[in-house]
C-alpha cells in the first residue's frame, strides 16, 4: 500500500507535513494549491507553498512532496506546471476536487468536474510540458451532483495522459458527509483505467482503510481528516498500530508549538492550534479540557508555556 497525505487546503501547511512525516510512514504529501490564473507565477510563490523544492522536494525527514496546482487555462497551468518541476517537485498534481465556494466561482476546484473537456484540454496541456518519467496526477471528486459522471471524468484523466487518478469518494454536492461516503463507485474506474487510481474519503481507523480497500479495489489511499485526528495515523492504517494515548500526545503538541515560533508564522500559532484542536477533539475526549484553557490564550508565549506544562506532566 502507498499512503498519500492529502492536501487540506489552509490546513496542511509546510510545518504540519513536516511534523507528520516525521511521525509517520507517508509515501507521498501534496501541497496545499498553488493558484494559477494568467501568468508564469515566480519561484517565490512555489517556494512559499512548498519550502520543501529547497531540500530536493522533500521534507526534512525524506518524505516526498509533490506540489499541487489548481486552475482553468491549460497554457498557463502547462507553464507552471513546467516551472514546479524545474523547482524540484516529485511531479505536479492538479486540483479538480476543492468544494469550496470561493475557487468555484472562479472556474477553479471541482467546479470543472461539469466540464470533462475542459479536463481532458488542462491536462494535455500540462503532460505536454511536463516531462516523461515525472509523475502528472489528478485530484477529482465522484462529480458535480451525480456520481455515475465519474466515468467521463476519469476517461477524460486516462486519456490526456495523466499517470495517477486519485478519487475523492463523494460528490461535490455531497459536501463532507459521512453518509455519502461511495467507495464502491470507484471500483468500476480501477477495473477500466491502466492508471493507478487511489481511493479517499472518510478514512478514520485501520479497519475503515481495510473496508475501503475492499469496496474501490484500491491498493494506495489518500488520508485527510484521520491524519489530524491522529498524529501517527499512519502506523495505524498501515500497521494496524494503537493510536497515540493522550498522554503521548502532550510532546508532540509542545513540539508543533516550539515548531510554529521559530518558523516565520508565529502570528498564526493561536489560530493554528485551535484549528487543531478541532480535529483533536473528534478522538480524544481528554482534548476539551485542554482546550478550555487554549481558547482564552492569545500570545504564542502563553501557549507554549502551556504546552511545555502538559509535556513536562506527561
Amino acid at each position: 500500500m502507498r499512503l498519500i497525505l492529502a492536501p487540506m487546503e489552509g490546513v496542511m501547511d509546510p510545518l504540519m507535513r513536516q511534523l507528520l512525516s516525521e511521525l509517520n510512514p507517508y509515501d507521498l504529501c501534496v501541497t496545499e494549491f498553488v493558484r494559477v490564473v494568467d501568468v508564469l507565477l515566480p519561484k517565490k510563490v512555489f517556494y512559499r507553498l512548498s519550502p520543501e523544492l529547497r531540500n530536493g522536494g522533500k521534507t526534512l525527514s525524506g518524505t516526498p512532496v509533490r506540489v499541487q496546482l489548481l486552475g482553468q487555462t491549460p497554457q498557463w497551468l502547462a507553464a507552471n506546471a513546467e516551472r514546479a518541476i524545474e523547482l524540484g517537485s516529485p511531479g505536479v498534481d492538479m486540483n479538480f476536487g476543492c468544494p469550496a465556494k470561493t475557487v468555484n466561482r472562479s472556474k477553479g476546484g471541482a467546479v470543472l468536474l461539469q466540464e470533462p473537456e475542459q479536463i481532458y484540454q488542462i491536462l494535455k496541456a500540462m503532460r505536454e510540458a511536463v516531462p516523461a518519467g515525472q509523475i502528472l496526477s489528478a485530484k477529482i471528486r465522484l462529480g458535480w451532483d451525480d456520481p455515475t459522471h465519474v466515468h467521463e471524468i476519469a476517461d477524460a484523466v486516462a486519456q490526456a495522459g495523466a499517470d495517477e487518478l486519485a478519487i475523492h469518494a463523494r460528490t461535490k454536492s455531497d459536501g463532507y458527509k459521512a453518509s455519502a461516503i461511495k467507495w464502491d463507485h470507484i471500483k468500476p474506474v480501477v477495473e477500466k483505467l491502466s492508471i493507478p487510481v487511489i481511493a479517499n474519503g472518510e478514512i478514520f481507523s485501520h479497519a475503515d482503510a481495510l473496508a475501503c480497500q475492499a469496496a474501490s479495489g484500491c491498493r494506495d489511499l489518500m488520508v485527510g481528516r484521520g491524519s489530524l485526528q491522529i498524529a501517527n495515523f499512519g502506523h495505524v492504517v498501515k500497521h494496524n498500530a494503537a493510536p497515540l494515548s493522550w498522554a503521548q500526545m502532550q510532546p508532540i503538541l509542545y513540539r508543533y508549538t516550539q515548531m510554529e515560533v521559530n518558523g516565520d508564522k508565529e502570528i498564526y500559532l493561536p489560530n493554528r492550534i485551535k484549528q487543531w484542536f478541532g480535529y483533536l477533539r473528534k478522538a480524544y475526549p481528554e482534548a476539551s479540557e485542554q482546550f478550555a484553557r487554549l481558547r482564552t490564550l492569545r500570545r504564542s508565549a502563553e501557549i507554549v508555556a502551556l504546552f511545555e506544562e502538559h509535556a513536562t506532566a506527561s
